[in-house]
């Protein structure tokens, strides 16, 4: 068959298979969706809830179409309901990778989010596309906008603009200005990684390039949007409860492997979390316990992995819930709590953890291994000159650290005329987030092997199933044992009773009387836990009756009481 032939064949069956695919009289209704505990029958949340009011399109600004359709689909009012290239591109993803992917058209948005199921396969590309054509002959370009407008989601539990607009910014759409309407057109794409209160970094920069878009299609003059300034967004309500923060990592998580926000919101999914109700009652106890009666400056932090698998079995990033402020996620120096991470870098390297090494008074010619329970830095500064700080650095990468932070490259100053990472992230002095600092005693409570941390075990209702989270070897595990061995409290001691436990503090200074930022990280080998305690705005650690809070006081009872909890129902065995 000539080449001309085949195209004519592919053309007349894609025709047929178009005309013959029908629009559906009503639209799929949403359907909310539950999250399990690990046990996959405990009711973890659920969520979904339904906040809709339909507008007409004469009450939506004009600007706030155009950014739409600058940062969702430029060919909108060109094309005929799709993209020949998305299609190309989606097409050869999913021979070649497995994935339904490709940028959809506007028209193709409205059809799968009112009309279809959302398995992400080809077939049902091709039928999104068919529908598509069939909704552009029936209506205007208008109409089709104005209904996407009315039903996609925004985030927030919002559906639809009118929704979105008393979210974001307690105000009816017809009311927003050029500044607000970028911000909504900007968390489309991503309505959870996008949202301001989630990421202002990555949503001012999406915000920027919408901004950007408009003017090179001549929807914004350039003068008015070098002069616009980005808008207050107000903080999303949320129920007062911890496990909202869990909800917002599986959001997360989800959307990076092409399960949208939308569809967690609408689908009816069932998913499984690898959350332990049992270990994340005790989280919440433990903090509620330890905090009760002190200073409100005080929060605290705790997340659980299980090293052998990479299952975040516990998170607490405070008890207000999605929308707030996320104390597990966000760096702080983790100080001291870092110098296992040093250590690996140095045993890594063959370097002797008993070597003298020059030190003051306190330690004199010390080792590695005799300055590490009193987080004596001097030795650690000297491997790191002598490794090369980016050479630490990139072990800690490799043991769990992200490489970026808000937009920005963790470890590193961040200052141009200095160098990238200095010997001062031997003293823990660049922040850590707490998931990240506990996925690293993970990895060492492992032998040194890492597996893909992760909140999400399995999606039931849908054709999906999570990523297969295999073993890495970051470290030898002679490293991983001679860390564990350095680090040991025996059974007996007073942290966990007859169960033996690797544990090392952090303690970042304000002045030599309080710290800012106090830490404890340890692990046994079934559970690895870290609890980080300070303050939303810098200043020193004080508890009810003014004395400095250390690694010593909250954090050790917090740990101490979660571990004690989580582990309650396993036999102690020696790491």
């Amino acid at each position: 068959m000539s080449a001309v032939a085949l195209v004519t064949v592919i053309v007349a069956v894609a025709g047929w298979y178009v005309v013959t695919t029908k629009v559906p009289d009503l639209p799929v209704q949403p359907q909310a969706s539950t999250l399990y505990f690990a046990d996959g029958k405990s009711v973890l949340a659920r969520v979904g809830i339904v906040n809709r009011t339909d507008v007409s399109l004469d009450r939506i600004p004009k600007s706030l179409r155009d950014a739409v359709v600058a940062a969702e689909d430029r060919d909108f009012y060109g094309h005929a309901g799709v993209s020949v290239r998305g299609m190309a591109r989606a097409a050869w993803s999913n021979v070649a990778h497995g994935t339904a992917q490709g940028a959809s058209t506007i028209t193709q948005q409205y059809v799968r989010n009112a009309y279809l199921t959302q398995d992400r396969t080809l077939q049902r590309k091709a039928q999104e596309a068919a529908l598509a054509i069939q909704v552009e002959r029936r209506r205007t370009k208008d109409e089709i906008l104005c209904e996407y407008l009315n039903t996609i989601y925004f985030g927030r539990s919002a559906y639809g603009i009118q929704a979105a607009a008393v979210a974001y910014f307690g105000t009816d759409v017809d009311r927003l200005d050029l500044a607000q309407a970028l911000v909504l057109a900007a968390v489309i794409k991503d309505p959870t990684g996008l949202d301001p209160a989630s990421d202002e970094v990555a949503a001012m920069a999406r915000w920027r390039w919408i901004l950007a878009a408009m003017v090179e299609l001549g929807t914004v003059d350039g003068t008015a949007a070098a002069a616009l300034q980005y808008p207050a967004v107000l903080p999303e309500r949320a129920n007062a409860d911890a496990t909202g923060l869990i909800v917002s990592q599986v959001e997360r998580e989800l959307a990076k492997n092409g399960v949208a926000a939308q569809l967690l919101r609408t689908g009816g999914l069932q998913v499984v979390t690898t959350i332990d109700q049992t270990a994340q009652r005790a989280v919440e106890s433990a903090v509620a316990d330890a905090l009760r009666g002190q200073p409100d400056t005080l929060k605290a932090a705790l997340v659980a992995v299980d090293p052998a698998t990479g299952a975040i079995r516990a998170y607490y990033g405070g008890a207000r819930g999605a929308g707030f402020f996320d104390d597990a996620a966000a760096p702080r120096p983790p100080a001291g709590a870092f110098l296992p991470v040093v250590l690996a870098a140095a045993l890594e390297a063959g370097v002797n953890a008993e070597a003298s090494w020059p030190g003051p008074r306190s330690c004199g010619p010390c080792s590695l291994k005799s300055a590490l329970p009193k987080s004596l830095t001097a030795p650690y500064l000297g491997v790191t000159e002598k490794l090369g700080p980016v050479r630490v650095a990139e072990q800690a990468f490799q043991l769990g650290v992200q490489r970026v932070y808000g937009g920005r490259p963790a470890l590193s100053s961040g200052d141009t005329r200095q160098p990238p990472t200095a010997a001062a992230i031997a003293t823990g002095s660049y922040p850590v987030s707490p998931l990240d600092m506990a996925v690293v005693y993970a990895v060492i409570a492992h032998g040194g092997l890492s597996v893909g941390r992760h909140f999400v075990d399995q999606v039931r209702v849908m054709n999906w199933t999570p990523p297969t989270y295999s073993q890495r070897r970051v470290v030898r595990a002679t490293t991983a044992t001679r860390i564990t061995d350095m680090l040991v409290r025996k059974a007996g001691e007073d942290l966990l009773g007859d169960r033996p436990a690797a544990v090392k503090s952090g303690n970042r200074e304000w002045d030599r009387n309080f710290n800012q930022d106090v830490w404890l990280a340890g692990y046994t080998s079934e559970l690895a836990s870290v609890v980080w305690v300070g303050r939303d705005l810098p200043g020193p650690l004080r508890d009810v009756d003014g004395n400095p809070v250390t690694s010593d006081t909250l954090p050790r009872a917090i740990w101490r009481s979660f571990m004690t909890a989580a582990l309650a129902d396993l036999p102690p065995t020696v790491n």
